[in-house]
């Protein structure tokens, strides 16, 4: 699955809607409206199983249980997912319309996750988590709130938790959407706060084909 870093990029076309939306310089839709109008399953993102990056990590790290932050949760298959391998799950977004959404599958399905509307770069969180997983929050943030974002996630991560980070990798050639990034730039951005453990080439499992170019960083609090 996951792509050398010397590997020759290729991605398709996005759903030609989606590319008006998330067109020009780095703007981004209005989640609000993007989760009230368009179905989960049909968002470039939506993975119907846990990230394999994610169960990759997990096991390597030889973790299995414990508090699991799911940050932008969105249409909320991680949360779910986590919770299914026996995580206390906690989801998050910035939309009130996901929230609703995920609160009601979790309803349907009898899951024990708790979902709560709340912006991370003002967050209301309590408590520590021992996982939070970010799979498209911080690369849609702007570059100048970054800072923000990591010193929020300092104060959710518990001592000896791990923070496991997916984002657009700079191999990603389509030149709309999120910002892009490369393991140094990772590094630098939260090296202050976090130790960078691992960085790699991989891809964001989804509904475009080909699949995106993706980089997938493991990091634990200093």
């Amino acid at each position: 699955m996951r792509r050398s870093l010397h590997e020759n990029a290729g991605c398709g076309a996005a759903p030609e809607d989606y590319r008006l939306d998330m067109s020009e310089q780095r703007n981004f839709p209005d989640w609000q409206e993007l989760y009230r109008n368009t179905p989960a399953e049909s968002l470039p993102w939506y993975h119907a199983g846990l990230d394999p990056d994610l169960a990759q990590a997990l096991e390597r790290m030889q973790v299995a249980r414990g508090r699991a932050l799911d940050l932008g949760t969105g249409p909320a298959t991680q949360a779910f997912a986590l919770a299914e391998r026996g995580f206390d799950v906690t989801g998050t977004d910035l939309s009130h319309a996901a929230i609703e959404q995920a609160a009601a599958q979790a309803a349907q399905r009898g899951a024990a996750v708790r979902f709560v509307q709340d912006d991370i770069l003002d967050s209301r969180l309590d408590g520590r988590f021992d996982v939070v997983f970010d799979r498209g929050c911080f690369h849609v943030l702007p570059p100048d709130r970054r800072g923000d974002y990591v010193r929020a996630l300092k104060r959710l991560v518990a001592p000896g938790g791990f923070f496991f980070l997916k984002c657009f990798s700079v191999l990603e050639p389509w030149t709309e959407g999120p910002y892009r990034f490369t393991p140094e730039e990772i590094r630098e951005i939260f090296g202050a706060e976090f130790e960078l453990l691992s960085s790699e080439e991989t891809v964001y499992q989804g509904t475009l084909n080909p699949l995106p170019r993706a980089l997938f960083s493991v990091l634990r609090p200093r």
